[in-house]
């Protein structure tokens, strides 16, 4: 994989608020539509991993997010493509997530992250995301 190619890289973000995370559950493609992702996409042409994330949670959640720092490691996607994973936190106070592309958002507590259907390259991170929520303020 050419790791500097900008369109081999998906980007997630693991907002967490009051120790639960965000999770967002696909409404398509029909083969995913059901399981649970972190919000997140593509990178495109221009745009910095950090610039992606913020456009995406705008696009998804209708919510402007802080980029922090990657969460886990880069998780291999179908087509040579990978998942890389920011701590992001919610900018504006009292606004909430929408589910503009999404069935459902839910918060979730570190115990019940196992009780969802996660996407494989997301369930992977589940470790990563449990120290992301345990060591968030």
């Amino acid at each position: 994989m050419n790791a500097g190619a900008k369109d081999d890289v998906i980007v997630g973000a693991a907002i967490v608020r009051a120790g639960r995370l965000l999770a967002a559950q696909r409404s398509y493609p029909a083969d995913l539509a059901g399981y649970w992702e972190l919000p997140g996409g593509r990178v495109e042409a221009g745009e910095s991993e950090a610039e992606a994330l913020r456009r995406e949670c705008v696009e998804e959640l209708a919510v402007t997010v802080r980029v922090g720092e990657r969460v886990g490691t880069d998780v291999a996607l179908p087509g040579g493509k990978s998942l890389r994973v920011y701590a992001a936190e919610l900018v504006e106070r009292g606004r909430e997530p929408v589910a503009v592309e999404h069935k459902d958002l839910r918060w979730l507590a570190a115990a019940e992250l196992d009780d969802l259907a996660w996407l494989p390259a997301d369930r992977v991170l589940l470790p990563a995301l449990r120290e992301l929520i345990a060591t968030s303020g």
